[in-house]
């Protein structure tokens, strides 16, 4: 069994690839040992906006009367049914990626995958079965799993990382969520909104760190305004599950507190999937858990190459995604350009939804850039306010002297679906002027961009 390309993994880096790589007349086969679609379809990215949907659903039902209506009845969930949804929902995309192998002519082949010397993938099979195929290039592409601190190990049933978070056999009363990256605030703001008492703890002194100051500030104003109970500069230093439930002794800067909950939720990272795939048999560099690759994703050894969450570089699925297009039409020998890393769009999916991309004020200060910046709040806008989602804002940053859009931040309502503009300026180097004189639709959430570059212009209108 012989392919032009192998590609150990079907997330959104492997499937992708394989659909491009198709396209470009290669002979494709794909291992994977789960299900079509990787973590981001079935335990991750999917899943998780179904939840979340489901969680925004019931706060509107809540709220109906804001909106002049009135349901007659109680208004409850049903929280089996609200999981069974999400899984509903993963399948058929698991399924999508099927029709799409078959579409694109691509082999499936279930199975671990190990790389081998001289261009061979030995697979595994669920029975213990091995056998061998080869291919001109090898592309790894096997994804992250839940990170596990020495002090917190995860046993799936009172200690759990993301994959037992959405599939919990009954709702906790109380869930301790530790990390406020994207994976943490999302599971805290689902089992909030479902009921659960939900406390974050987060090590470094702003939840969502990685966010502008600004955007953190207001998430944490919004969380607690939601009922979630917030502790920053404070790590989790031991756990007790010797109990019913589970005991977590906490270290703040006022001194040691113990917190009791069902449930704790570990949200701390993830880890790369490079255990036992080969990669010291062929020699392929690694730099702790990740695999050394080129600006075109080959590996020390000519024909392999890595993408997605196990090469350095954000674990985010889009940009798996591209870096395997990038790999494979790099194969083809098609022109193509090094993936710019600092105009990669971050996301999270919590209420309010935060979006990103480029420099936050701080980083383009300490980068020695004279700035101009811009903010407009959606208090201000008519559609955030006729929605009844007037909370958030959004930040622009400029270089004062050439007018490079440096930076864009957004908290909100719909903002995950808002920061493509400020990726696709950015990509073709606009400036602030011609933003503003690019007319935005009235009445949008989309006119808060125009506005915040506006206002670091001083040209703003409705403030």
């Amino acid at each position: 069994m012989s392919y032009d390309i192998v590609i150990l993994g079907s997330g959104p880096g492997g499937y992708v690839t394989a659909i491009r790589a198709s396209q470009l007349g290669f002979k494709v086969a794909v291992v994977e040992k789960e299900n079509l679609g990787g973590i981001c379809l079935n335990w991750g990215c999917i899943p998780t906006k179904a939840l979340l949907k489901s969680a925004q659903v019931f706060d509107y039902l809540k709220h109906a009367s804001d909106y002049g209506l009135t349901i007659n009845g109680s208004v409850d969930k049903d929280f089996n049914a609200v999981i069974a949804r999400s899984r509903s929902v993963a399948e058929g995309m698991s399924k999508g990626v099927q029709f799409l192998m078959k579409k694109n002519k691509i082999e499936v082949i279930d199975g671990f995958g190990k790389v081998l010397p001289g261009k061979k993938v030995e697979v595994t099979k669920g029975d213990g079965t091995k056998s061998e195929i080869s291919a001109q290039h090898i592309i790894i592409a096997t994804g992250a799993r839940s990170r596990e601190l020495p002090n917190l190990p995860q046993d799936g049933k009172k200690v759990i990382g993301y994959r037992q978070a959405m599939t919990l056999p009954e709702q906790p009363k109380k869930m301790i969520v530790v990390g406020s990256g994207a994976i943490g605030v999302e599971f805290a703001h689902f089992y909030n909104s479902m009921g659960t008492e939900v406390t974050i703890v987060e090590f470094m002194p702003n939840i969502v760190p990685v966010e502008d100051e600004d955007v953190s500030k207001q998430f944490e104003r919004s969380l607690k305004k939601a009922g979630i109970n917030i502790m920053t500069n404070s790590s989790v230093e031991k756990v007790d599950t010797t109990g019913a439930g589970v005991k977590a002794t906490v270290k703040t800067a006022k001194g040691e507190e113990i917190l009791e909950a069902d449930v704790l939720l570990s949200a701390v990272g993830i880890k790369s999937n490079i255990e036992n795939i080969g990669l010291e048999e062929v020699g392929i560099n690694v730099d702790r858990d990740k695999i050394l690759v080129d600006e075109f994703y080959q590996t020390n050894v000519p024909g392999y190459y890595a993408i997605g969450d196990v090469v350095p570089g954000q674990a985010l699925a889009h940009v798996a995604s591209a870096e395997g297009i990038l790999c494979v039409e790099k194969i083809a020998g098609l022109h193509v350009e090094p993936l710019d890393y600092g105009n990669i769009p971050g996301c999270t999916y919590a209420t309010p939804e935060i979006a990103s991309v480029g420099l936050t004020e701080k980083k383009a200060k300490e980068a020695g850039y004279e700035i101009k910046v811009g903010k407009f709040p959606f208090s201000a806008s008519g559609k955030a306010k006729a929605a009844g989602t007037p909370d958030g804002f959004v930040k622009v940053i400029f270089d004062a002297k050439y007018g490079e859009w440096l930076g864009c931040h957004m908290i909100g309502a719909g903002v995950t679906d808002m920061i493509a503009e400020a990726v696709v300026a950015r990509k073709l180097e606009t400036t602030g002027h011609e933003i503003l004189k690019a007319v935005h639709p009235h009445p949008t959430m989309s006119e808060a961009v125009m506005e915040a570059v506006a206002a670091a212009y001083d040209e703003v209108i409705h403030l």
